[in-house]
C-alpha cells in the first residue's frame, strides 16, 4: 500500500483536538491556510483539483516507539480529499446523513486507480493502527511552528 497517493491518516483519539490550528488565533490561521492555498497553486495538493473551497491540513510524523506526534508541514485539500485523510469523521458525518461515504471510498478509489477491495483493506489496516496508537498518550512536537501557538495574555 505504499504507493497510494491519497491516504488516509487516523489521529490517535487521545491527540484529537490538540493541534496546530486549536492553538492559533483565528488571524494567525487564516493567513498560514492562506498562505498554504497559494503555496499549492489554489489547487489540491493530492488530486490538482481546482475547488471554490480548499482545506488546509496538517501533515504529522508519529514516532511509534517514542509516542511523539510530530507535525511536519501543511497540504491545501479538496473537501473530498479531506474526507478520505479523516475518513474516521466521513462516516461520523454519513451515520448523521451529511455526507454520503460511498462518494469518499469511490474518490479513494478514483484517486488511487484501485478497487474497492483494496480500499477496504487499506481501511482495515490504518484503523488497526490507529487502535493501537490510541492506547498511549502523544508528546505533541509542534516542530518549527511552535512558535505561531497564541501565548496567555498575563
Amino acid at each position: 500500500m505504499d504507493n497510494l497517493k491519497l491516504t488516509i491518516e487516523l489521529v490517535p483519539s487521545t491527540s484529537w483536538f490538540n493541534n496546530l490550528r486549536n492553538q492559533m488565533s483565528r488571524k494567525d490561521w487564516d493567513t498560514l491556510r492562506m498562505t498554504t492555498y497559494s503555496k499549492y497553486n489554489h489547487c489540491c495538493g493530492i488530486c490538482n483539483d481546482h475547488p471554490k473551497m480548499l482545506h488546509c491540513h496538517e501533515l504529522w510524523d508519529y514516532n511509534d516507539k517514542l509516542h511523539i506526534q510530530t507535525l511536519k508541514g501543511f497540504i491545501a485539500l479538496c473537501v473530498m480529499c479531506h474526507h478520505v485523510k479523516h475518513i474516521g469523521y466521513a462516516g461520523i458525518l454519513a451515520d448523521k446523513g451529511e455526507l454520503n461515504f460511498d462518494d469518499v471510498v469511490k474518490h479513494f478509489m478514483k484517486i488511487n486507480n484501485c478497487g474497492r477491495d483494496t480500499f477496504y483493506q487499506y481501511h482495515d489496516e490504518i484503523f488497526n493502527l490507529w487502535n493501537e496508537r490510541s492506547k498511549y498518550n502523544w508528546k505533541i512536537d509542534l516542530g518549527i511552528y511552535a512558535d505561531l501557538v497564541q501565548q496567555p495574555k498575563a
